[in-house]
């Protein structure tokens, strides 16, 4: 006689996962994730990447699901892991990834005695989540898998949480509680708010000097391949300007799509751009404000009055645009000629790494950006590159160049992935190293170098003030230096150091070339 064994709420939950396509989980499980543990030994449908650091976990995800438009899932240990992963959390936000994060939580009876890892995990996820749910019991379990997943698609994307507390986890379905599979969840189809096409052909027509605002995100963003072109061909009939949103999500660029650069980061120079123009059309962008409050700029740099809604984040930006250059017969879209850098020589400066970067980068690679140093040089020389995707730190929470970076190899795995960032934000997450070594994930990681908080100093320095000793001591990441080499090879990651120009564009090639992660230290 053989006793037949029924699914337990790990086993339902992590099978309508997959159902609903979440083939990846990015976890950093404890105590009370452990069932869930116990679950993925008996399926495959769901891979599970371990992350030494739960922030790891979320900004891979958040890398992950920028690139496939659909969400990976994060598992977590209670409130404290939670909050480890919220500051990635807080850049997919930003960015419109979809996210499932399953949080375990103590048993259900045994959270009324306040156990010290016990927490108000609601309040925690809710800033950073679109939807919060807690599982009430097993039967729960499916059903709110599906709803989550359904949930992370809405609203152009965001995080869906759930919390499960472990008694529902390892308890069970029997067979007269009903089928444990339940059905396949639609994706919500892409939305479109109101726009009304007549009205905007007339305020573009009388417009002075119109400026397309590009936000980035999947296909049909503002900085998609179609999107670009179509604000290309309106730029020539207007004629007008377009310029990315400052941290895009995503965006394409290189050899055959339009020049567009980033709105600066700086208000004085972000106004230069936007003061020029009349009418400033969101594409898919948030209306313009400071990064910071600054004393004597106001934090909205674009009145209300100039402003035109194409679309909202997560929309289809492509077929609107194309609807506005056909109606205002704007001529066929012709790819510029932008000449390559020429190859840099002697030491190198965030400009020559640029440039070496533009020249050598792989067809189709995917570049994720962290850090003012390299990144505003890069995307401004990146046009002359091969095609690729560029993914930026779209919230400013630091530490989530890495992760983005390893989620986008899990996710493409075909495509070449560097990871473009700088030393003292990658400290943050450097853990990150060895969940690319265990998975063999062929990232190329260019770290530079240059031992200070540089973003900082230029806070600091802002109106023509000095750096003062005890700022520039609280800034400096000199003493001790951080060898990269010798930590990345710790980790299990080929390392090398690049001086020069010629050294970087030797190193990286030899880097592209080979199998697995490999770390090169830009010395600056």
């Amino acid at each position: 006689m053989t006793t037949e064994k029924y699914p337990t709420g790990a086993d339902l939950l992590l099978a309508q996962l997959a159902a609903q396509g979440v083939d990846t989980c990015f976890a950093n499980p404890g105590t009370t994730e452990l069932d869930v543990v116990r679950s993925m030994e008996t399926q495959d449908a769901v891979r599970c990447v371990i992350g030494l650091q739960e922030n790891v976990c979320t900004g891979a995800a958040d890398g992950y699901g920028r690139m496939l438009g659909r969400p990976a899932a994060t598992l977590l240990h209670l409130g404290p892991g939670f909050a480890n992963g919220i500051a990635n959390l807080h850049n997919a936000k930003r960015a419109h990834t979809p996210i499932v994060n399953l949080i375990g939580d103590h048993t259900s009876w045994h959270l009324p005695f306040d156990a010290p890892l016990s927490s108000d995990i609601e309040s925690l996820a809710r800033p950073v989540s679109g939807w919060v749910h807690r599982i009430d019991s097993v039967a729960d379990a499916a059903p709110a898998a599906a709803q989550a997943v359904r949930q992370s698609l809405a609203h152009g994307g965001q995080s869906a949480t759930l919390i499960f507390p472990a008694d529902y986890q390892y308890g069970t379905l029997d067979a007269a509680a009903g089928s444990s599979k339940g059905e396949a969840v639609a994706a919500p189809s892409p939305s479109l708010s109101h726009f009304d096409l007549a009205a905007g052909v007339h305020a573009l027509r009388q417009a002075k000097a119109p400026l397309f605002l590009l936000g980035g995100g999947g296909a049909l963003s503002g900085l998609g391949e179609r999107a670009q072109k179509a604000v290309a061909r309106l730029c020539q009939v207007l004629p007008g300007r377009a310029y990315a949103e400052t941290f895009p999500a995503r965006s394409e660029r290189g050899q055959g799509l339009p020049v567009f650069d980033r709105l600066p980061y700086f208000p004085e120079p972000a106004r230069q751009v936007l003061d020029a123009s009349d009418l400033v059309v969101l594409v898919g962008a948030l209306p313009p404000v400071t990064y910071f409050g600054y004393e004597g700029h106001a934090s909205e740099m674009v009145t209300p009055d100039r402003l035109l809604l194409l679309s909202q984040p997560g929309e289809d930006a492509a077929t609107r645009l194309e609807a506005l250059a056909e109606a205002l017969a704007a001529p066929a879209y012709v790819a510029p000629q932008v000449p390559m850098p020429e190859q840099p020589t002697g030491e190198l400066t965030p400009q020559k790494i640029a440039a070496v970067l533009a020249r050598e980068l792989p067809d189709q690679a995917i570049v994720s950006v962290e850090g003012g140093t390299c990144g505003y040089p890069f995307y401004a020389a990146s046009a002359a590159a091969r095609v690729h995707t560029t993914l930026t730190n779209t919230g400013g929470a630091i530490g989530q160049g890495l992760p983005v970076a390893m989620g986008a190899a899990i996710a493409c795995p075909e495509r070449p992935v560097v990871a473009l960032v700088s030393d003292g934000s990658t400290q943050y997450t450097i853990q990150t190293l060895w969940s690319m070594a265990h998975e063999g994930l062929n990232v190329v990681v260019l770290v530079a170098a240059n031992h200070q908080y540089a973003i900082l100093r230029n806070e600091l320095r802002r109106g023509g003030a000095a750096l003062g000793e005890r700022a520039a001591a609280m800034t400096s990441l000199e003493n001790p230096r951080i060898d990269w080499v010798l930590l990345a090879q710790s980790y299990g990651v080929k390392a090398s150091r690049a001086q020069t120009a010629e050294e970087l564009a030797e190193q990286f090639a030899k880097a592209v070339a080979t199998s697995g992660p490999s770390l090169i230290e830009m010395a600056l």
